[in-house]
């Protein structure tokens, strides 16, 4: 009953100062908005990472050489299509592999051009890549030194601009060289284990590309482990491999648990700074609440003086102004939840990322708005409660 006449109380002071009210408001709606938006986009782009992680499979390694300061393999090249085939007959615990190159070039039709990489694949490099085809078909190994190309989604929009619009049968030029489209593949974001040039670029036999660019090596070996195989016993044979006979080139292997496991305490951390950020801006709104109930308590001296006049204790005035400080923070809170909250739906809808409501930071908000009023609001609250009434009195 007590607690409802001070909850009473702090509303109608509160909705009486509308202004200072307001100015007070706007410190801790958006340190909470920007702490909850920050978390919760950071808890987004997690999960988006570990969909499309999950989306390949964690049975997916990837197995590249090792490089120099230049960015060139260490040591002669023998990171090459023959060996990197031969993974599977060499090491027990690899089922498939798809390696892969990269090329640049400009890309024609019709008197029109725009730069574009290009992926000497195999055929298993759809399949492990877990690549969508719109219309068509993927690279063959039957395409052997033949001039096909399969192109991702963005490109097609760019041909698409250049007046193409059936795709499949139709020539484009590249490397100086006539191909014929023989596939068109939607649209597939980017991973630590899948190429960004999947979608930005063109997918061409993988004989073709070395064909075209004599000087360009194996860039990478996307490979799946065989059926109950372990990826720290797929890493020990793989490195073995390639350090026998006249194959000693350095070679690192990612495993995607390893990645999801990185990925994890790196997002950890980063959503904790992001925290960290957020919980300075509404600190400083603290500092702000704890400002205006001060001048709160010098603007209300003789209302403070009648009421202990009257017979009103020290810890009833203490108490009035501290609800009231936590009731303006948790007011502000509650507002920043909702900027929070639709800040990271912004975010995730232009994104086309799946929505997801951090409801641990939402909570871990409106509790720390609570103490952020009780912390800045104990100290003018005490002054409220240790004004002498006659003072108080005579100082209006």
């Amino acid at each position: 009953m007590i607690f409802r006449a001070y909850l009473k109380e702090a509303l109608q002071s509160l909705w009486s100062a509308k202004q200072r009210t307001l100015l007070a408001l706007v410190g801790i709606f958006v340190g909470i908005g920007s702490v909850i938006a920050m978390v919760s986009v950071g808890t987004i782009v997690q999960s988006e990472a570990l969909r499309q992680f999950k989306e390949m499979g964690i049975d997916i390694l990837k197995i590249m050489p090792e490089m120099n300061q230049d960015g060139q393999q260490r040591g002669p090249s023998r990171f090459n299509l023959k060996t990197t085939r031969a993974i599977p007959a060499n090491c027990p615990q690899v089922d498939v592999v798809a390696p892969y190159l990269s090329i640049f070039d400009t890309l024609k039709y019709q008197g029109r051009k725009e730069s574009v990489p290009a992926l000497g694949v195999t055929n298993a490099f759809m399949d492990l890549n877990k690549l969508n085809l719109i219309e068509g078909r993927f690279i063959s190994d039957l395409d052997h030194f033949m001039y096909y190309c399969v192109i991702g989604s963005q490109v097609q929009e760019k041909l698409r601009e250049f007046g193409l619009t059936t795709f499949i049968g139709s020539k484009i030029l590249f490397k100086k060289k006539q191909f014929t489209i023989v596939g068109v593949i939607s649209y597939a974001p980017p991973t630590d284990m899948r190429p960004y040039e999947v979608s930005e670029g063109i997918m061409i036999p993988i004989s073709t590309a070395k064909r075209l660019d004599m000087k360009s090596a194996i860039q990478a070996v996307i490979a799946r482990l065989a059926p109950g195989g372990s990826p720290e016993a797929a890493e020990e044979e793989i490195v073995q491999y390639f350090s026998t006979g006249n194959r000693s080139t350095g070679i690192m292997v990612n495993s995607a648990e390893e990645l999801i496991a990185a990925m994890k305490v790196q997002m950890r951390m980063f959503t904790l700074l992001l925290g960290a950020i957020g919980s300075i801006s509404l600190l400083v709104g603290g500092v702000g609440v704890m400002n205006v109930m001060l001048v709160s308590v010098t603007e209300r001296k003789k209302e403070i003086g009648i009421r202990r006049a009257l017979g009103a204790k020290q810890a009833d005035i203490q108490w009035q102004f501290l609800i009231e400080s936590v009731v303006l923070c948790l007011v502000g809170g509650l507002l920043g939840v909702l900027l929070g909250v639709g800040a990271s739906y912004g975010v995730s809808h232009f994104s086309n990322w799946e929505f997801m409501i951090a409801y641990n930071a939402i909570g871990i908000g409106v509790a720390f708005s609570a103490t952020v009023g009780l912390f800045f609001g104990f100290y003018p609250a005490r002054q409220a409660a240790r004004l002498d009434p006659i003072e108080a009195l005579r100082g209006e």
